[in-house]
């Protein structure tokens, strides 16, 4: 990628006054040494294969992050994280309790139980959970895994499970598979229904498109970055509904606090009594977290995530020795834990708190977006820099979940989309020359957001004008080298790499569907929704159609109505209303629904069976839209 540009004097600038940032304590190592602690052993050189010899998972890349100072090219606070979050290995953090980190994004953990392993958040993909297993085995020698703890419903704390366990052991009653109540729901919702955006916007946040060097991807902030392979999903065998539940799982006590909306929609921590160890599951981290991912998501309650951090504190704090999170690495020592717990849940709280402070003055979320600062007393702690989240944009987050998209001023309730804006903005500049000779001037003085602003508009009016894409992402990419929040920096570069390497979208067709053990795990009526999504709805005017279904190895039966363009599906059959009744099992049905398959095929194998209008059945299934992964997002 020669086209790629060298650091500004001014992005050197803003990157040489963060080291002089009076908040940082540059000398501390405390995390460092909190991160190498108790290493047993590691695989140097780690690169994790799947099928065909797919690389998912590398740390190759990352040798350039072996020198200890930061290039002009990167944030040295976000340089540091990026460093920490290559420590890699398998890690003994107590007597009975290990960890593997640096095999993905999060961290998979292993209780020594009495005659087995518990694992908690078996990683995104099977691979990499079989690879931190395999460094436990090693280890400890061959453990059956007796239980599998999910602490919330992110596909990185549950992607892997078929890496350490199998469907089958679980049926039989070998393995437990405990979550929070609503874990299951949660899943598939976020990770179905928005499944397409959300993996789309991931590629920007996580970086996955971009070289991992100096000048591309160095981290996630969470972690270096997300596994590429296949993904998962065993449902609970069982839910923890109340705080204050306590289970013994091979011989170990568990007590269980449930914190729903926090990190996660469905999330719980939990403390082992007989170790003085508390697992925070993701509500504690080595970095400001997300109230608002820019993957897309709900946003997060920032009032209720302090709530419960605090219940956690109230709960835990005096008799945690030790307390470790889902990323990252843990904490040691009771006055340390108590701290941490407390300055983490008073982030939070500052956020919630002085977002609404700022709001009731009248200010607008952009405007309260560049006041609100953390105080010292918080921002000086490493665990609350914006290597993930931002003050910035979690501020909006909480503006947003109170207020909403609109600021109160009418001239922004109905504003011109950004394909029509931007030529009536290039039209009021004098022409897109003129733009451009102000964009350059704002350039060379170091004005990057006013330029990606302005240049954008150009963008959106005549994409195909190769130097306004070009100077946008040289303003981007400037951002992206200035950000210390990794998702911020991902997410320029990858706009920079995409507006140089433009191709119109439709010579670059790509196809998206849930992993077939997502669509597995979904209840009939779940599928349902998933379906509606995909419905072409102006396709379907005045269409009306019927359909029964039957899932012969189930049992369940249902009735199917497209109607005023909309899907809506019924745990009762239509009977005589019904064109036509359809005869299958659950696989087959998910086959079709995935695009693996058509549904003449399948009446041809004698895996279906139709009774009335196949033609109605077909027409059903054509109006049911697939989804371009790849969807511009920095052009039209």
């Amino acid at each position: 990628m020669t086209d790629r540009k060298e650091a500004t004097r001014f992005t050197e600038q803003a990157n040489s006054e963060v080291l002089g940032d009076s908040d940082l304590d540059w000398t501390d190592s405390r995390d460092f040494d909190f991160a190498n602690r108790g290493l047993v052993s590691r695989v140097e050189n780690l690169r994790i294969e799947g099928a065909r010899g797919r690389t998912v998972w590398s740390l190759d890349d990352y040798a350039f992050l072996e020198q200890e100072e930061a290039p002009p090219s990167v944030n040295p606070s976000l340089w540091r994280q990026a460093r920490l979050n290559m420590i890699h290995g398998l890690f003994q953090i107590h007597e009975r309790i290990y960890q593997v980190r640096g095999h993905d994004l999060s961290v998979v953990t292993f209780l020594v139980g009495d005659s087995g392993l518990i694992v908690i958040d078996p990683l995104i993909s099977a691979e990499t959970a079989r690879s931190a297993l395999a460094l436990v085995t090693d280890h400890l020698g061959d453990r059956p895994v007796v239980a599998v703890i999910y602490t919330h419903c992110h596909v990185d704390h549950y992607g892997g499970v078929e890496g350490v366990t199998t469907r089958e052991n679980v049926a039989a009653g070998r393995v437990r598979v405990l979550a929070p109540e609503g874990f299951t729901d949660a899943a598939i919702s976020e990770n179905v229904i928005a499944g397409n955006v959300m993996t789309r916007r991931a590629m920007y946040m996580y970086g996955n498109l971009l070289p991992k060097d100096e000048k591309g991807q160095v981290d996630a902030g969470l972690g270096k970055t997300t596994s590429m392979g296949s993904v998962s999903l065993i449902e609970p065998t069982e839910s923890i509904v109340e705080t204050g539940t306590t289970k013994n799982i091979d011989g170990i006590e568990i007590t269980f606090q449930v914190t729903p909306d926090t990190e996660a929609p469905a999330e719980m921590n939990f403390f082992f009594p007989q170790f003085n160890v508390l697992c925070m599951a993701e509500n504690c981290s080595h970095n400001q977290h997300n109230l608002y991912t820019l993957r897309g998501a709900q946003v997060r309650d920032a009032r209720a995530w302090s709530h419960y951090m605090n219940e956690s504190l109230e709960l835990f704090a005096d008799r945690s020795d030790l307390v470790f999170t889902s990323h990252h690495w843990p904490v040691w020592g009771k006055s340390l834990v108590r701290e941490y717990l407390t300055k983490q849940r008073d982030m939070y709280r500052y956020l919630h708190d002085q977002t609404l402070r700022l709001a009731n003055h009248g200010l607008t979320m952009d405007e309260i977006a560049e006041e609100i600062e953390l105080p010292p007393s918080l921002a000086g702690e490493w665990y609350n820099r914006s290597y993930y989240g931002s003050v910035n944009h979690n501020s909006k987050a909480v503006y947003q979940r109170y207020l909403g998209f609109f600021d109160g001023n009418p001239s922004n309730l109905h504003r011109l989309p950004p394909e029509e804006a931007g030529k009536k903005y290039v039209e009021l500049a004098g022409g897109p020359n003129a733009l451009l000779d102000h964009a350059r001037e704002a350039f060379e003085q170091g004005q990057y957001r006013w330029v990606a602003e302005v240049t954008n508009h150009l963008v959106f009016a005549d994409p195909a004008n190769a130097e306004a894409r070009n100077l946008a992402a040289d303003a981007l990419e400037q951002l992206g080298y200035q950000a210390e929040p990794a998702p911020w920096r991902n997410f320029y570069l990858t706009g920079a790499q995409e507006l140089r390497a433009w191709v119109p979208r439709e010579s670059q067709p790509s196809r998206s569907a849930p992993a077939s053990s997502i669509v597995r795990s979904m209840s009939l009526e779940r599928l349902f929704d998933y379906l509606a999504v995909r419905l072409n709805g102006p396709d379907a005017e005045g269409k009306r159609i019927a359909i029964d279904l039957e899932l012969t190895d189930t049992g369940e039966r249902a009735g199917i109505l497209v109607e005023n363009c909309v899907l809506n599906a019924s745990i009762e059959t239509l009977g005589g209303a019904a064109d036509a009744a359809l005869a299958l099992t659950r696989p087959v049905l998910n086959e079709i629904v995935l695009g693996r398959t058509s549904l003449s095929e399948k009446i041809e194998e004698g895996q279906a069976a139709v009774n009335g209008d196949a033609g109605k059945i077909e027409d059903f299934l054509s109006l049911l839209d697939r989804f371009d992964r790849h969807f511009a997002i920095v052009t039209p």
